[in-house]
């Protein structure tokens, strides 16, 4: 949707042009999930899932399940394909030997980290040619945004 259509919703008339250009990244972004995962060979829950495991550390299928917003029963069949490709393994619960946990594999986490590299390098570039004024305002803006989104409430 183009940021004048946005504008013409209700309640957005008055989104600044900044607003705006984030809600551009993130869709610039949810685009990126889906041709990476495309150029994985997964679909996109697979490769959401990954990325949760990666930026979280393992997880039990039912937490995993609640991340990813979808029940247990198709969180398991989604672990079981991953596990099949071998970008993840189930590992017993140090803590608790009865719970098993969903963890990254190397192998996965090489493949993956392959597959995002050139984005991943691209955006690096773009930061370092900022002047370290600039790096710095723009940290603080995406941490800033980062824990707005982090508190929205979960409708």
């Amino acid at each position: 949707m183009s940021d004048e259509a946005i504008r013409r919703e209700p309640g957005l008339e008055a989104l600044t042009d900044t607003t705006l250009a984030v809600r551009r990244l993130i869709s610039a972004s949810q685009d990126l999930t889906v041709r990476t995962a495309r150029d994985m060979a997964m679909n996109v829950g697979d490769m959401t899932a990954i990325l949760l495991l990666s930026e979280h550390g393992p997880m039990g299928v039912v937490e995993l399940a609640g991340r990813l917003g979808v029940s247990s029963p198709a969180t398991t069949m989604l672990v079981d394909r991953l596990e099949r490709s071998g970008h993840v393994e189930r590992v017993r619960d140090p803590d608790d030997r009865r719970r098993v946990r969903v963890t990254d594999t190397e192998t996965g986490r090489a493949s993956t980290r392959q597959a995002w590299l050139p984005a991943i390098e691209e955006i690096d570039a773009v930061c370092r040619s900022l002047s370290e004024s600039e790096q710095a305002l723009a940290r603080d803006l995406l941490d800033r945004l980062t824990g707005a989104m982090s508190r929205a409430p979960r409708r």
